[in-house]
């Protein structure tokens, strides 16, 4: 990972960095957003232009996987900020629905019962249906690990299975299929 922590992170238009090294908080702001992370005290962040670079302290194995990480981290919160993140799920199942009254989340998905989600706030959801397509789920926000725990989190409720393709899938995922019973002679 150390390849990846030496890489310079270009900051977009109106999208800002700030360290703070006395409570190790990295702010990222942009149009979007604000957004923070907490990191490690002995690693710096360095801003200068529009360039951000992550430095690491030592070149212990431990220090080397968290500076790629950091930098990661950093770069996704650079990207969310100025252009957002969108995840899309789909419901593949007969009679399978979905729905959406402000932030909570209202599932038919061939339980007994329809399930209700709340989503967090920070997160914009949208649930359509169109004729002749299977019900679609949207999650848009600026937070990347925040919207890929909710979508999993959608997702383990109804998994995927791999007999007919039935369940909640993230639009376009492939599912391999396996074989059913073989027919008795």
């Amino acid at each position: 990972m150390s390849r990846i922590g030496r890489k310079p992170i270009t900051l977009p238009k109106g999208v800002t960095v700030a360290f703070n090294a006395a409570d190790r908080k990295v702010t990222v702001k942009g149009p979007k957003g604000e957004l923070k992370q907490v990191l490690e005290p002995e690693f710096k962040v360095t801003v200068t232009g529009d360039s951000v670079e992550v430095a690491r302290p030592t070149e212990q194995k431990r220090h080397k996987s968290q500076h790629g990480l950091y930098r990661a981290l950093i770069a996704s919160m650079v990207e969310g900020v100025s252009n957002g993140y969108r995840r899309q799920m789909e419901l593949i199942g007969v009679g399978y629905k979905a729905s959406a009254q402000g932030n909570v989340l209202e599932l038919s998905i061939g339980y007994s019962h329809n399930v209700f989600m709340a989503i967090p706030s920070e997160l914009k959801l949208q649930a359509t249906q169109e004729k002749g397509q299977n019900p679609m789920i949207v999650l848009e926000g600026i937070d990347k690990q925040l919207i890929g725990q909710v979508a999993a989190k959608i997702k383990s409720l109804r998994k995927v299975e791999p007999y007919k393709g039935k369940g909640i899938r993230y639009f376009g995922e492939y599912v391999r299929r396996k074989a059913g019973k073989a027919a008795a002679k």
